[in-house]
């Protein structure tokens, strides 16, 4: 009996076994990660889970957070705002906002992002949760719904506290979700000035002067954390979120999230390999009003390979022996499994494609018996 198992390649894997690339850039950070956005896939880092401060990377959730907020509608960017002493007197970067006026939520948020005003941040945190201290078990609570298990907010600015940190893992995930989820709110990040009260700023993040791909996000310094940088870039549909914690000076965060993007752009790429229920294989229905179940993957599969190893892609469908009907449409059947180098590098589920029902009334019971005793003799076989 032949044996169940479904394989076929992408290209022939007369090419060399192993991608020969340069390693990975020195860089000053004491912690950094650099990912793929569209997959998650980490190219290279250097101690990702080890907690940080994050100094002004903290207007990363706060923003995530406020632009949430308005999507559900608790508020919305023409809201009016106004502005407390204790944001008045805010220390560190400040937008320059005054005590008693009102200003617009969509205002706050340019002073916010572009200024990394934390007065702005103050102002933004006291008309959502009504003090900053509420808008901090907020950034909680989103926190644990964005699964950053290594993070912990106490104030929406980044001002120095013990119990303020978070990772270089945690941050870049939240920045995919902000870019994924409010695409209209991050493209604030990628302004380079913002002019209020007659007093014109630059966006501190100066890699958008330097790069035309760098598109964001977001800058950060304290004497307890050290200089911070999180820089998203996009080249040829791939988008790369480098993470520097903790550089060394303004000049070397600059350094160390040129040389991550640009080494992951020149050797990695992100592709494509099967479309949402592409028809992948097939799989044997007993008791069916059909003999067979087409199936494929119930979402996109895309890939965070080095160039030529996307030459050397091997697809092994683990077919099972048959399943009974009824089959759902969507209902999990069979494994893809990604093999490259003979090593498999991820695995996906693979669904059916359409819903197959079952055949009379006393067929089923008879064919389900056979299909039974069928899979406990050919156990031994396919394994």
């Amino acid at each position: 009996m032949k044996k169940l198992i479904f394989v076929f390649l992408l290209i022939s894997q007369n090419v060399f076994s192993q991608a020969l690339i340069p390693n990975p850039p020195e860089v000053s950070a004491t912690s950094f990660l650099l990912m793929d956005a569209k997959t998650g896939t980490v190219i290279t880092s250097s101690k990702p889970n080890e907690s940080s401060g994050l100094a002004s990377i903290t207007k990363i959730m706060t923003s995530y957070v406020v632009s949430d907020q308005i999507s559900k509608g608790f508020i919305s960017e023409n809201s009016m705002v106004e502005i407390s002493e204790e944001c008045w007197r805010m220390e560190g970067s400040r937008m320059f906002i005054k005590e008693g006026t009102e200003v617009s939520i969509s205002e706050l948020l340019k002073g916010m992002v572009i200024q990394s005003g934390n007065d702005a941040s103050c102002a933004l945190a006291e008309k959502i949760a009504g003090s900053q201290v509420a808008f901090a078990d907020l950034m909680n609570d989103y926190a644990k719904q964005l699964d950053l298990k290594d993070t912990n907010f106490v104030n929406p600015t980044g001002l120095p506290d013990i119990n303020h940190y978070s990772t270089a893992n945690d941050i870049a995930k939240l920045s995919i979700r902000l870019i994924d989820d409010f695409p209209n709110n991050y493209a604030l990040f990628k302004e380079k000035e913002y002019t209020y009260n007659n007093i014109r700023q630059l966006n501190r993040n100066s890699l958008l002067w330097q790069d035309d791909s760098i598109d964001g996000i977001k800058t950060g310094h304290t004497n307890d954390s050290g200089y911070c940088l999180v820089a998203s870039a996009e080249r040829d549909e791939m988008r790369l979120i480098a993470v520097t914690l903790n550089s060394s000076s303004e000049k070397t965060r600059l350094q160390d999230s040129r040389r991550l993007l640009d080494y992951g752009f020149r050797f990695f790429k992100t592709k494509k390999i099967l479309s949402k229920f592409q028809e992948v294989s097939s799989v044997d229905i007993w008791a069916g009003s059909k003999d067979l179940v087409f199936i494929g993957p119930e979402k996109d599969i895309y890939l965070t390979l080095t160039k030529p190893e996307f030459k050397n892609i091997e697809m092994i469908v683990s077919k099972n022996l048959g399943i009974t009907a009824p089959i759902e449409k969507g209902e999990k059947v069979d494994r893809l499994d990604i093999v490259i180098n003979d090593e498999i590098n991820s695995s996906f589920d693979l669904v059916a494609l359409e819903s197959i029902n079952t055949e009379g009334f006393i067929w089923p019971y008879i064919e389900s018996l056979a299909f039974y005793i069928y899979s406990f003799f050919m156990q031994d076989e396919v394994q």
